[in-house]
């Protein structure tokens, strides 16, 4: 049975969405971008964005009983592939320590609220 997951810990959608869902010992994850769990934009360059959407993926992550080393796959939209490496430097400091997730990386042409960064997961509970 389809379980929705909800924190406090991570802004609530901003659409006819839910954070995540929980399905047969999977989570599915809804793209998380650069708001805090107020809801407000998180201003600044990509380090400062990706920062708030991994915060905000990991909070939801654990909302739902499992951990960052237990996700198998993220996507992530990037509105300009030069900022890639800033990118994956912060990325990367989500998973000192343990293997990070298979993950493809594109870029789009502009995503909600004209934020920099959006990332979603799969991940095993």
């Amino acid at each position: 049975m389809k379980e929705v997951v909800q924190t406090n810990n991570a802004p609530q959608a901003i659409g006819p969405y839910v954070q995540a869902v929980k399905i047969n010992g999977m989570l599915y994850t809804s793209g998380q971008i650069a708001l805090n769990a107020k809801g407000e934009l998180v201003q600044g360059d990509i380090k400062t964005q990706a920062k708030q959407v991994m915060q905000n993926l990991k909070a939801v992550v654990e909302a739902a009983e499992s951990r960052m080393d237990k996700l198998i796959k993220t996507t992530c939209f990037i509105k300009n592939m030069d900022d890639f490496a800033a990118f994956n430097e912060v990325y990367a400091s989500f998973f000192q320590g343990i293997t990070p997730p298979a993950r493809s990386c594109v870029e789009v042409a502009r995503l909600p609220k004209d934020v920099l960064i959006e990332v979603e997961a799969i991940a095993e509970i």
